[in-house]
């Protein structure tokens, strides 16, 4: 199938460059168009989007090849990710579209696609998509103009997310007495994440709420807590929040400022809910990055840890195939599918919080469910047209490396599928080895990148 545009996550690149202009998402909207129109119940369409600057025009030129398709487009306004999903669903829309990158600074901007189940396109989808839109970029096959569709801007969505999120934890819980540092990474969620946490009773303290186009993710959010973990300690929060730009991610900070990622999350919310029989089959699924002492923990828990490759995506696919309600990624996406079709930041965040409420304990003291093994994660960019991972020298450096950590630990590398990256994770009791045997891989990568 082919896989020119879309990658691990949608279409992404650089704003008004490649794929992320004007001209070309009005032609790929106009081929997702014509995906959904024969199977279409309503032709509607709904369009979230964070807060680049860039998202403006990508919403505009979107709705124009939606419309020249001959669907209806709600615009949602700047919205969470998941938010979309749940839109979509509860809309009766046949397609849900986010317009965001993500963790990624704002000159970056991508695309996301929800089918009406609210779920994320399959593979498969998106390889058919790129037929019809390589068709479309050699012709012309728009509606009549009799069936121009319509464009309507929807205002009230923030609050349909923010009364739906409050559901999600039982009616007896209340927020009252907890501080909260919440940063919302100038980003999706800015609005509509402190509304549900003060409506709840918390006493929350933002930050990141004060987008201008451009400092989406800058020096706050999930991927740069140091701002957050300061306010943490300034102002003795009970907990940090931090959200990225589209809210789909979550990290934590217990009172000290210390991060918790998502594996100590899924770790406290599995066990959590097994305990209450709520953890469908006794399992969680996660990805192969995600550490091994959280596999050890859930093992002595009685719980199963099921693995998949990197992707938000390919978590919950494994997760509607096996029946399981929750997965996620050690990054900080969790899904909990009895809520949400997709990661949710502030849904995790929200059954985090119900548990501390009612345990009376510290953060610090519920959090930390187990010991990580040591972890090496080093990146290497490569240039246009590289193909490092197939040379013969970096295979040899590969296999000497497997063969290091052979019982004592595991090798993981593999190519970003948004950026031209190669990851290489390593895991081991021993850290003098785990660091040679990831420095090695990488410099053998650098000679071909």
């Amino acid at each position: 199938m082919s896989r020119k545009y879309f990658g691990t996550d949608g279409i992404r690149g650089r704003a008004n460059t490649g794929a992320m202009t004007a001209p070309f998402m009005v032609q790929l909207a106009t081929a997702v168009g014509q995906y959904f129109k024969d199977s279409a119940e309503t032709r509607r369409v709904v369009i979230g989007k964070d807060t680049r600057r860039s998202g403006y025009m990508l919403e505009n030129a979107l709705t124009s090849g939606f419309m020249a398709a001959g669907l209806d487009v709600f615009m949602l306004g700047p919205l969470p990710t998941p938010a979309v999903g749940l839109l979509t669903r509860s809309m009766r829309a046949d397609l849900g579209v986010m317009i965001s990158a993500s963790h990624n600074p704002h000159h970056d901007n991508g695309i996301k696609f929800f089918g009406p189940d609210g779920y994320k396109l399959s593979d498969k989808a998106e390889a058919e998509i790129e037929t019809l839109l390589e068709a479309l970029l050699n012709g012309t096959t728009e509606a009549s103009s009799g069936e121009i569709g319509r464009a309507t801007q929807l205002h009230n969505s923030a609050t349909r997310y923010v009364e739906y999120a409050k559901t999600t934890v039982a009616r007896s819980v209340q927020l009252n007495g907890l501080r909260i540092v919440l940063d919302c990474a100038n980003g999706a969620a800015y609005k509509a994440a402190p509304e549900i946490l003060w409506e709840l009773g918390a006493e929350v303290i933002p930050l990141g709420i004060q987008p201008d186009g451009f400092n989406i993710n800058k020096s706050c959010g999930s991927t740069h807590p140091d701002a957050a973990a300061r306010l943490v300690r300034e102002t003795r929060a009970d907990l940090g929040i931090c959200l990225d730009g589209d809210a789909d991610r979550i990290i934590l900070l217990d009172e000290t400022g210390a991060i918790v990622d998502g594996d100590q999350i899924m770790a406290l919310l599995a066990t959590h809910w097994a305990k209450e029989g709520k953890l469908n089959h006794n399992t969680l699924v996660a990805t192969v990055m995600s550490n091994l002492g959280l596999e050890t923990h859930l093992k002595e828990q009685g719980i199963t840890l099921q693995r998949t490759q990197v992707g938000d995506r390919y978590v919950v696919e494994e997760m509607r195939r096996g029946g399981f309600n929750m997965g996620g990624e050690q990054s900080g996406h969790i899904v909990l599918s009895d809520h949400a079709t997709t990661g949710d930041g502030l849904m995790a965040g929200l059954q985090v919080l119900s548990i501390l409420q009612g345990s009376g304990r510290k953060a610090s003291e519920l959090l930390r469910r187990f010991t990580p093994v040591p972890q090496l994660l080093q990146n290497v960019r490569y240039g246009a047209g590289r193909a490092p991972l197939e040379q013969e020298d970096v295979k040899a450096a590969i296999a000497k490396g497997e063969a290091a950590l052979a019982g004592s630990g595991r090798l993981l590398i593999r190519k970003s599928g948004t950026e031209p990256l190669v990851r290489v994770m390593g895991e081991s009791h021993d850290g003098a080895v785990l660091k040679t045997v990831v420095d090695d891989i990488c410099a053998a990568i650098a000679e071909h990148a």
